[in-house]
């Protein structure tokens, strides 16, 4: 059976595509390498932030496996503006999947991203997948599986997070197997 292990990456210094991650981040990275060690992990795909690349560059290094970088893993980008009450405008996109606010994507439009990904994973030829992506993502994706998953879930992610997707009778489930 096909494992999907998905990431949020590790605790970084800001949301900037550049955004480095702290020293904190640097041992959860490792921590993570050494989760993976044994999980016999075929593929890695991550978003192309930084901080989601270096979460899992340990692991890659130690398993000598190649990182596929994949935009659609990208932070989803709420709104060009800045919004002060970003907080509140955020916790109503998880309510109304089709609110977007200006120069932003809405919940669909992000949730859609990522199941592609995951679907390709799916369909594709390797067994055991690590994708890393961010926790707003993240998010999207388990509410696509499990519709009650909320704002206040996604309060509740950690960095870093892992989750455990499997395909049973063309439904994704998922576990949670690490948090942080």
């Amino acid at each position: 059976m096909k494992k999907i292990y998905v990431v949020r990456h590790c605790e970084a210094e800001g949301q900037q595509i550049d955004a480095p991650l702290t020293e904190k981040g640097h041992k959860q990275a490792l921590e993570l390498s050494d989760f993976f060690a044994n999980l016999k992990i075929e593929r890695i795909i991550t978003s192309p932030y930084k901080r989601a690349i270096d979460s899992i560059q340990p692991f890659a290094h130690d398993s000598q496996l190649e990182i596929t970088h994949d935009n659609r893993l990208s932070e989803r980008v709420l709104s060009n503006q800045n919004l002060e009450d970003w907080f509140e405008k955020l916790q109503l996109t998880f309510q109304d999947m089709e609110l977007k606010f200006e120069g932003g994507k809405s919940s669909r439009e992000a949730m859609t991203r990522i199941l592609q990904v995951v679907e390709e994973a799916f369909q594709g030829e390797n067994n055991h997948i690590v994708i890393v992506t961010h926790g707003n993502l993240l998010s999207l994706l388990l509410k696509h599986c499990h519709e009650n998953f909320g704002f206040d879930d996604w309060q509740r992610l950690s960095n870093p997070d892992i989750f455990l997707l499997e395909n049973i009778n063309n439904t994704i489930t998922y576990k949670r197997i690490w948090e942080s």
